[in-house]
């Protein structure tokens, strides 16, 4: 067991809805940015003196320019099929953390100011001032959502509450109280191209040693190639595939399949991120500058398609918004669809049998899947409905013999988020990272315990780094938490290149004349 200054929660064997403790998370907060982060961003560096005005303007505003907050905050009827739906809820035992009484945060604000019986009867309405105490808390529990949107699926009036997160920390962005951990790393994508700070020649050195790497395990060279003109695909994925296990060993996976396929492709030093924080302050400013990197790295390498690795989040914005963002993609190849997913390339190509693959390769792992939040619930992949399901199961069934799915509650639509989601995937959130993947550990060790599952497979940068980081906590191995294409990586057979007809007959002749010798 992990040291730490709390209770990690006891796995139960099946879902329980927790006794209330009242403001038991009130003490969570993340880090405040600094001035010089939140004035990269456009924000003010540090609480503005008239910030109350300015909170209730902004939030006019956003009301005003997002017609589905206005709808969100107005429906409500207080019906609690949300209440026990929320991981951090369950995980935490803090009632505010329900997403109804989270979103009563903001609606309570929005109601004393932009609706007249608000004005008229605030209490008979539920409706207060927009206090100090009211932002501390707004600074608490909205950094106690993983916009996961779970809540929604089970919503009657299907309110996102993913959406109210992000108008709150909008606002909060608005008055000069932001996040450091999401604003600081936006701001690195914005002016180096990646949320790591990594520059073009430590990118480079990354990927020859990976290329030398890959050949002495394989016997066969395998390309990492970076700004290569000309190049059929861009990849874009997010920037943890450089550096850290398992998500480096998803980029071999990645490579692998294009080197059998016979696919050019590259990375680009300029936009070497999928990830986009933007999202998760709920800025679209900010959401689309780092977009237009993406379009012009696609411009500048002359590429026909722009392919995105393993990242949730980062294809909710490319599926979702990339065309918005940063449209019109008619420069690239139309016959294929702009973005596309990995799994979506190496679905086709196994369909296809292009791909020489021995499962057997992962027989030392029983393998469950974790349906990360943002492809299961803002997303889809393929051509047919439920494809964000099904492909990546698809996959895996492909190259490994011996599968199982957690329960039905805790996959697909219904999945539970990994808890570090939502920009929350910082050292100084341990506590609610910890407690809010107990739901999601309880499923896992159904399938550990009744099926002998030994690896969960995900396609998320962010749920990879929490399962990592948290596994311990619940008696897990890091290890056990692997990438969707280190699967493909282990199965895949490499056939060392072909050697021409001359060039047999040189080597057969400098044979000889060693012999002769």
């Amino acid at each position: 067991m992990a040291a730490a200054e709390f209770d990690t929660p006891v796995l139960n064997e099946y879902p329980v809805i927790p006794r209330l403790e009242k403001d038991v998370m009130k003490h969570s907060q993340p880090f405040v940015a600094k001035a010089e982060f939140q004035e990269k961003l456009g924000f003010p560096g540090e609480l503005v003196d008239d910030w109350q005005q300015v909170a209730i303007d902004k939030m006019g505003e956003l009301k005003d320019k997002y017609r589905s907050l206005q709808v969100f905050l107005d429906s409500c009827v207080k019906c609690g099929a949300c209440t026990d739906k929320c991981h951090y809820y369950l995980g935490t035992t803090d009632p505010k953390n329900m997403p109804v009484a989270r979103q009563d945060l903001f609606r309570k604000v929005y109601r004393r100011y932009y609706t007249l019986s608000g004005k008229l009867f605030p209490k008979l309405v539920g409706a207060e001032d927009l206090t100090k105490e009211v932002l501390d808390d707004w600074y608490s529990y909205f950094h106690q959502c993983s916009q996961c949107r779970r809540c929604s699926v089970y919503c009657p009036y299907g309110i996102d509450t993913a959406e109210i997160s992000m108008a709150a920390r909008e606002v909060m962005d608005a008055v000069g109280k932001g996040q450091k951990y999401c604003n600081e790393i936006i701001g690195k994508a914005q002016t180096i191209g990646n949320n790591l700070g990594l520059p073009e020649p430590a990118l480079v050195d990354t990927l020859e040693g990976l290329e030398e790497d890959v050949e002495e395990d394989t016997g066969v060279k395998v390309r990492f190639p970076v700004d290569e003109k000309g190049a059929e695909v861009l990849l874009i994925t997010p920037s943890a595939d450089f550096f850290a296990e398992p998500h480096i060993d998803g980029l071999i996976g990645y490579a692998k399949v294009f080197h059998q396929a016979g696919i050019s492709w590259t990375l680009s030093s300029y936009a070497s991120e999928a990830a986009n924080f933007g999202m998760f302050i709920g800025s679209y400013e900010n959401m689309q500058k780092l977009a237009l990197r993406i379009r012009q790295a696609a411009i500048d390498l002359g590429v026909k398609r722009i392919v995105f690795g393993e990242c949730g989040h980062a294809w909710r914005v490319a599926y979702s918004f990339l065309n918005t963002l940063a449209g019109p993609f008619d420069f690239l190849d139309a016959n294929y669809p702009v973005p596309q997913h990995m799994c979506e390339v190496t679905y086709q190509l196994i369909q296809e049998g292009k791909l020489n693959l021995d499962p057997s390769e992962n027989d030392d792992m029983v393998v469950t899947y974790h349906d990360s939040c943002n492809v299961a619930r803002a997303s889809r992949m393929g051509d047919m409905p439920g494809g964000q399901f099904e492909i990546p199961r698809a996959i895996i069934k492909a190259v490994c013999n011996n599968y199982v799915d957690m329960p039905s509650y805790a996959i697909k639509e219904g999945t539970y988020c990994c808890g570090g989601g939502g920009g929350l995937l910082t050292d100084d959130l341990i506590e609610l990272r910890v407690k809010g993947a107990q739901p999601r550990m309880e499923a896992l060790k159904n399938v550990v315990d009744d099926y002998g599952v030994t690896h969960m497979a995900a396609i998320c940068a962010i749920c990879k780094s929490q399962f990592s980081k948290v596994f311990p906590y619940y008696d897990f191995r890091m290890d056990q938490i692997v990438s969707l294409h280190q699967l493909v990586s282990n199965a895949i057979v490499l056939e060392p290149e072909n050697v021409s007809e001359g060039d047999e007959e040189d080597a057969t002749d400098n044979e000889d004349q060693a012999e002769a010798a």
